[in-house]
């Protein structure tokens, strides 16, 4: 009833919510244009007087772009693909078999949701550090770096998650099981029944899980961090981008940290502007919220 009397609050409603959210992004770009000692005039002016590309320049030279970017991608990558693949074989598991402790197990899946992930930061980072004949380290761990110095380490905490395991498991719950059983009855295996039945059905779910991991993973700061710390080489986009404060004149801070920003952000920006549809369809058949 009241959407009716006064159709307009549901438009004041999302019009505010649209400029709550686009008008920072805006604001990221047009400062990204800005001259030295612009962003911080006073009083504040969202345009910039003169688009001045120069701040994209020294963004590219002092970040080592190519080698960050390389970084970036190739952890986002190993990120995504293993939470895909762990997901859907756990969540089919979960949902679709019976063995002993299995509500057990997803309660315990469930209840490492409870727990911040920078809580495991450190017994991980310790598990990298003396892992059995890397990185100089002999058959007890001891000796080297481990696995710190190689960007795997960028990954290994982030391979699985609880998260998505749940999502998908949820969904396959709705995957009638007279279809898995005649395709058993075939003569297909699980694996088979995973790849060529479920897998197909749970498209929509895994690309918007696969969008939200691949944001997640590419703007990963603190664990980047502390790996890059023990290796430089292996340093990803965002702590790079924190890094040009220390290499970059203080009149042109902002300009240029802001222009990196942007940089950073358009991978994630063409992803979802390309899985758009799936990633609607997806929320709403998971029932995600």
């Amino acid at each position: 009833m009241r959407r009716r009397r006064f159709p307009w609050l549901s438009y004041l409603v999302v019009v505010t919510g649209a400029v709550l959210t686009v008008v920072p992004f805006l604001d990221m770009v047009m400062t990204s244009f800005k001259g030295p000692g612009e962003a911080g005039r006073l009083p504040y002016r969202f345009l910039p007087e003169a688009f001045d590309l120069s701040n994209y320049r020294a963004a590219v030279h002092q970040l080592d772009l190519p080698v960050l970017f390389r970084n970036s991608v190739v952890a986002t990558a190993l990120i995504t693909g293993s939470v895909l693949l762990t997901s859907s074989l756990a969540g089919y598991a979960l949902a679709k078999l019976r063995f002993p402790g299995r509500d057990f197990v997803f309660r315990l899946v469930l209840s490492t949701m409870m727990f911040p992930p920078f809580l495991f930061f450190i017994p991980h980072f310790l598990i990298l550090v003396h892992w059995p004949l890397a990185g100089g380290n002999d058959l007890s761990g001891r000796g080297g770096a481990g696995l710190t110095v190689s960007i795997v380490a960028l990954a290994m905490p982030f391979l699985v998650s609880s998260f998505g395991i749940f999502l998908t498991r949820q969904f396959m719950l709705s995957i009638p099981d007279e279809v898995l059983e005649a395709a058993r009855i075939d003569g297909a295996g699980e694996f088979t029944v995973w790849w060529r039945i479920v897998v197909p059905q749970t498209t929509p779910v895994l690309l918007t899980l696969g969008l939200l991991t691949f944001v997640d993973a590419w703007n990963e700061y603190i664990w980047a961090l502390l790996v890059s710390t023990a290796n430089p080489d292996v340093m990803t986009l965002p702590v790079g981008i924190q890094l040009l404060r220390d290499h970059v004149d203080p009149a042109r801070t902002m300009p240029v940290v802001m222009a990196g920003l942007v940089l950073s952000t358009l991978p994630v920006l063409v992803l979802f502007l390309l899985l758009q549809k799936y990633y609607i369809r997806g929320v709403m058949l998971s029932g995600l919220k």
